[in-house]
């Protein structure tokens, strides 16, 4: 038989990215926030937009809700083996509060994350320019039936007063960082491969939940983003000025402060209480607290069904 020679050139990929790869750890976790980023708002808005621009005809509420959720699967799943996929300049802030992230770091990641929001939304109002234009009649507005300006950014409703504004932004932000908490502290044992999956249920839950105040901005970069953006694609300045100036700057701080409530919350009352060797890993119901002679259901007097361990 004759020797088969065995190619030892390396393939196009592998070429490729010897000589494209970032080799500066900082800048390359800039670009994969930025991108996912980028791809979370594209996705999301483009949710956004199948909803409003069919009046609810291709996708309920409920449709939209588990629609972001899945964006956020496939977004985080995309970073997180590099920067374990913030995506939020309040997740960021919450990371360097705890003295995980650098602030030259949080306030890069916080570029990108605004320019990455500011793209997505250019991009899904390219991609249904001629839908908005068929449902406005070309004229772009904030509020009335036929406005679009909510696609891309949040807006309250008529019954949110100021400080009811700021409340919700603040609650919602934790709550959805509290159970940012639950899903990535290695203590509670959840599989890394499983945490895009949570995650995404978690927002879906934080939709299906929190949504009806203000549409659960909770993210700084994903409403001054593309909110900047429709002032840019002529929806004027109503789109800051809307309430008499009284919103526009609520998604920007009060999700910042949420975040460091519900992260801080979370390490109080559950993190830190979590035992740090397995061997104290243990509570009432733990099976190695049942023995099997305390568990003969034939053999026992006890008139319940279920014997309990003596020392209850």
């Amino acid at each position: 038989m004759t020797a088969v020679a065995i190619d030892d050139t390396p393939s196009r990929l592998l070429l490729f990215q010897r000589k494209y790869r970032i080799s500066n750890k900082l800048w390359r976790n800039v670009l994969c926030e930025f991108v996912s980023t980028t791809f979370l708002m594209y996705t999301g808005f483009s949710v956004n937009a199948q909803t409003v621009l069919s009046r609810f005809q291709m996708n309920a509420y409920v449709g939209l809700a588990i629609g972001w959720g899945f964006c956020l699967i496939f977004s985080v799943q995309m970073a997180y083996r590099i920067t374990g996929s913030h995506l939020n300049p309040a997740v960021s802030f919450f990371i360097f509060t705890f003295g995980q992230l650098p602030l030259s770091h949080l306030l890069l990641y916080i570029v990108a994350q605004t320019i990455g929001s500011f793209l997505g939304a250019s991009m899904t109002y390219i991609l249904y320019y001629e839908k908005i234009t068929e449902f406005d009649g070309g004229v772009r507005s904030v509020t009335g039936p036929n406005a679009t300006a909510g696609i891309f950014a949040t807006y309250p409703g008529d019954h949110l007063s100021v400080a009811g504004a700021m409340l919700d932004q603040i609650a919602c932000t934790a709550t959805m960082c509290f159970i940012v908490g639950i899903i990535t502290d290695e203590r509670n044992k959840i599989p890394k491969w499983a945490h895009p999956t949570l995650l995404g249920v978690m927002l879906t839950t934080m939709c299906l939940g929190f949504g009806l105040n203000a549409g659960n901005a909770m993210n700084p970069a994903r409403d001054f983003g593309p909110r900047l953006f429709t002032l840019i694609a002529g929806y004027g300045w109503q789109v800051f000025s809307y309430r008499d100036w009284t919103w526009f700057w609520i998604p920007i701080v009060a999700p910042m402060i949420g975040a460091f409530i519900g992260a801080w919350l979370y390490q109080l009352l559950i993190g830190i209480q979590i035992p740090e060797d397995e061997d104290e890993d243990h509570h009432e119901f733990n099976s190695r607290s049942f023995e099997t002679s305390q568990l003969d259901l034939l053999n026992t007097t006890n008139s319940s069904p279920i014997c309990y361990p003596k020392s209850m």
